[in-house]
């Protein structure tokens, strides 16, 4: 006997066929997906489930339970008395040891098939213990349509766990599986209050309920409809369910934040006509555990299926910060280094500002601030950009480059030459948020701490400073400095917009958080004009908003002081050819813009034999002392005649507007 039992065991197995379930960090459910046959299963624990309930279940299924070995001798004995005497089958005999059996093998009605319920139910008991017998039963239980278990029952039909259940939701449990199409309450609910009443005369009967409880548990009102199960974080929810066995998973995710997300997300895209969608990270500094993830404006949207948070987009000019990090680390620069904003061709590569204008002599805190982009690509030429990029891939950033001829990275990287996802936009801003320390992204509770195997991009030192000049940037049209409000947190924030405006990017860190949101089309068509600052950002102070609304109060940024200025940038990596002479700075036609603080010009040409002279208006320019160039310094605005000519007499001209701010 023994030999069969272990050559024949229970499927027990099938216990384990559930519903993937994620529920946020404390427990709260966020999405549940139906198993393969498309059905509600959720295994069910006792300390979860109302104990009263329990109780009347077994006073009216199989008050023995706790005494038999999965059959009831004394029960079979009476059903079969009494279906002898009335010539048919009057009531049963199952306990709910066989009921299980029979949910784990489903079988026709037969006396055969009863027979090897019992001899089923006798090999469970050998196996299982009578709490985990009672689990596995309402775990498997039927309660009509596709929804199997007391947990999937009382969330689809009362809206809530079945830790505390009515006398009348109790009464219903028990009632249904032993009927679950018969007795729907959605479909059927005159049956369904009869089997309840039922029930409740039971209980009653057998003193598991007064009467007055009884009577009134029976004008108690049915569900009449089923209610929907948690459906957010779609695409979070859903990558962690494919990754995981099925059964509860905790993120990382918080429910509150999450439903604030999605709404604030799709309410802010709402008056776009152009089919524009976006996504949107939260992420705990201190852990780097995500808490919020919005990968779509909605599914009912174009695009909404694809989760855009992993979605390889050009970041635009959201790498500067860590560009300009990395010149602090190596000694190149400093908030205070004073860097020239003109035209530079590095090799065919001539980039431009946004703007189309520049700004001369600006200090590296100010180019960072007003996302200039000819420094930024001088202090990416003089890191190096495939030593920067090797150092962000280190850090866990995928960048994904152009496959270019010499397979090297380009200077492009500072302006989005490189594809990243918002999720490796937010490692590094949480990075930065972190003192420096980049650690990839976490979603599962289980996993969360505080990172122990971070890579150290750059020091606390550079990351507080870098944060500092970022926090410092101008303010969005319409809203007060941080400074300004007792309640807002600093937020050292940047934003990027992508070439032919495909993406609009705004990220940040601030209050203990880092907040990352993309704005775009999904298919990734141009949106003219929409640039990150104007499309991005808003959001983006509209979530931070939100977060101290809800105490986000650590990881306060500090106003940090000025430091020494260094060697200019300027003076890096320039070189000359024999070529004649060539303006670089200012090129014909160009507008440059006189700041209050009238810094001045610093004039450049290429080619040229000898020493070369500059001419404005025909006067000369001499060369400064301080700084061994020649700097030009308007006085007013207007249009100027600027010439270089060099020993051979070789010269160029450009006729230059100057627009004063």
């Amino acid at each position: 006997m023994a030999a069969l039992d272990l050559l024949f065991p229970p499927p027990l197995e099938r216990a384990n066929e559930l519903s993937p379930l994620v529920t946020d960090r404390n427990g709260e459910w966020l999405h549940a997906f139906a198993t393969p046959e498309g059905r509600w299963r959720f295994e069910a624990d006792l300390d979860q489930v109302d104990p009263v309930f329990v109780y009347r279940l077994i006073a009216v299924e199989d008050k023995r339970f706790y005494s038999h070995w999965g059959v009831d001798p004394l029960a079979v004995m009476r059903a079969g008395v009494s279906s002898a005497k009335a010539g048919h089958v009057v009531s049963g005999a199952s306990t709910i040891t066989m009921q299980t059996a029979r949910l784990l093998e489903p079988r026709e009605r037969t006396v055969g098939a009863k027979l090897a319920e019992m001899v089923r139910a006798l090999q469970i008991e050998r196996r299982l213990s009578k709490r985990e017998i009672l689990e596995l039963y309402l775990t498997l239980a039927p309660y009509g349509g596709n929804i199997e278990g007391v947990r999937a029952a009382s969330r689809i039909y009362f809206d809530k766990e079945p830790t505390r259940l009515t006398d009348a939701e109790q009464a219903l449990l028990i009632a249904l599986p032993q009927a679950p199409e018969a007795r729907r309450p959605d479909l059927r609910s005159r049956a369904a209050k009869a089997a309840r009443r039922e029930v409740l005369q039971k209980l009653a009967a057998a003193g598991a309920m007064d009467d007055v409880h009884a009577e009134e548990a029976d004008e108690a009102r049915l569900p009449v409809a089923r209610h929907p199960l948690p459906r957010m974080a779609y695409h979070a929810t859903q990558e962690l369910a494919r990754a995981h066995k099925p059964g509860v998973i905790r993120s990382t995710l918080d429910a509150s934040l999450q439903a604030r997300a999605e709404t604030m997300l799709a309410d802010y895209v709402k008056p776009f006509d152009d089919g524009a969608t976006a996504s949107l990270l939260i992420v705990d500094n201190k852990t780097r555990a995500v808490r919020a993830s919005v990968g779509s404006s909605g599914l009912d949207v174009k695009g909404g299926w694809i989760d855009l948070t992993t979605a390889t987009r050009s970041p635009g000019s959201t790498l500067k910060p860590f560009i300009y990090g990395l010149a602090f680390e190596a000694g190149y620069a400093s908030a205070n280094t004073v860097i020239d904003d003109m035209p530079r061709a590095f090799g065919d590569y001539a980039p431009e500002n946004f703007d189309r204008t520049f700004r001369g002599e600006v200090r590296v805190r100010d180019a960072l601030q007003h996302s200039l982009n000819v420094p930024a690509v001088r202090a990416l030429d003089r890191i190096g950009a495939s030593r920067f990029a090797a150092l962000i891939r280190a850090a866990g950033v995928d960048l994904k480059t152009p496959n270019r001829a010499d397979k090297s990275p380009g200077l492009a990287l500072a302006l989005g030459g490189a594809g990243v996802t918002a999720r490796e936009i937010a490692t590094l801003y949480a990075g930065l948020g972190g003192g420096g320390e980049v650690a990839p992204l976490v979603w599962k509770a289980a996993d969360e701490q505080k990172p122990d195997h971070a890579y150290r991009l750059f020091s606390e030192d550079t990351a507080a400073r870098i944060s500092s000049i970022l926090a410092g940037a101008p303010s969005l049209e319409g809203r007060a400095p941080a400074d300004l409000s007792r309640k807002a947190s600093r937020v050292a924030f940047k934003t990027g917009t992508s070439y032919g405006f495909r993406d609009a990017w705004a990220a940040g860190h601030g209050g203990g958080y880092t907040v990352v949101v993309w704005v775009g089309r999904a298919d990734g068509a141009p949106r003219p004009g929409a640039t990150g600052r104007k499309t991005a950002a808003p959001l983006l102070f509209e979530v931070f908003d939100m977060l101290d609304r809800n105490g986000a109060t650590e990881g306060e940024i500090e106003e940090m002081e000025d430091d020494a200025p260094v060697l200019a940038m300027a003076h890096f990596g320039v070189s000359q050819d024999k070529a004649p002479p060539q303006i670089v700075f200012p090129r014909d036609g160009v507008e440059v813009f006189l700041g209050a603080e009238k810094r001045g010009f610093s004039l450049a040409a290429r080619g040229g034999e000898g020493d070369l002279r500059w001419y404005v208006n025909g006067e000369p320019l001499d060369v400064e002392q301080t700084s061994g160039r020649h700097i030009w310094r308007p006085v007013r605005a207007g249009f100027y005649d600027v010439t270089v000519v060099d020993k051979a007499g070789r010269r160029s001209r450009s006729k230059v507007r100057v627009i004063s701010g």
